[in-house]
């Protein structure tokens, strides 16, 4: 996403050559109506929040139920209006969803709060993420993992999608997410740590 979401808290504000050619991608974890479901209630949490009732957040699957991280992020127009998120599981991905959806439209501090006029031409990307993992440096491929650089009590986050958006290659993807944790841009060479994960993006174009 563009700016890239911070990771100085738990809850957060978001192919081109990899560094690793012929690397294969794992198949999707959700099927399409398993998408379809996430991306209504994201938009159905707002739409609920301007109305000012409750919308019911018992998950309709298992696999919805599993706690999971997950970033929202929400554009009106084409344009960047909103991105939270959670690095780590703190509820089912339903309910997360839910609650990312509303924080990205109402909560993100970078952007004025949702109106009930604009809600109708709000257009949602879900990332849905995978457990962190150490990695090395040169074991980062752009467009596959997200980055989360840690030293000192300093963390900065970059989702998988955002060296895509940026034209970063692999060093300047490390420079920056050192860049997002307040720590000097060459951090990854000198003793940050270094984890990895991956996430499924998918997002109303794909869906609806």
């Amino acid at each position: 996403m563009s700016p890239p979401p911070e990771s100085s808290s738990r809850k957060q504000n978001e192919l081109t050559p990899t560094d690793s050619p012929g690397r294969e991608f794992p198949q999707p974890e959700f099927t399409e109506e398993e998408r379809s479901i996430l991306l209504k209630l994201a938009h159905e949490s707002i739409e609920s929040a301007l109305e000012q009732r409750e919308n019911p957040l018992d998950p309709p699957s298992p696999h919805l139920a599993e706690p999971r991280g997950a970033f929202t992020t929400i554009y009106f127009r084409g344009q960047l209006h909103g991105c939270v998120g959670f690095v780590f599981p703190v509820a089912s991905l339903y309910r997360t969803i839910a609650e990312t959806a509303r924080a990205a439209a109402f909560e993100d501090t970078r952007f004025a709060p949702v109106t009930r006029e604009e809600a109708p031409d709000l257009e949602v990307s879900l990332s849905i993420l995978s457990g962190l993992q150490p990695i090395r440096a040169e074991e980062v491929v752009i467009g596959r993992h997200g980055l989360l650089i840690s030293q000192q009590g300093h963390r900065g986050l970059l989702l998988p999608q955002v060296p895509i958006e940026h034209g970063w290659d692999r060093v300047t993807f490390l420079e920056q997410a050192c860049r997002k944790a307040g720590l000097p841009p060459d951090a990854w060479q000198k003793g940050a740590t270094i984890e990895a994960f991956t996430a499924e993006v998918f997002g109303d174009g794909e869906s609806r």
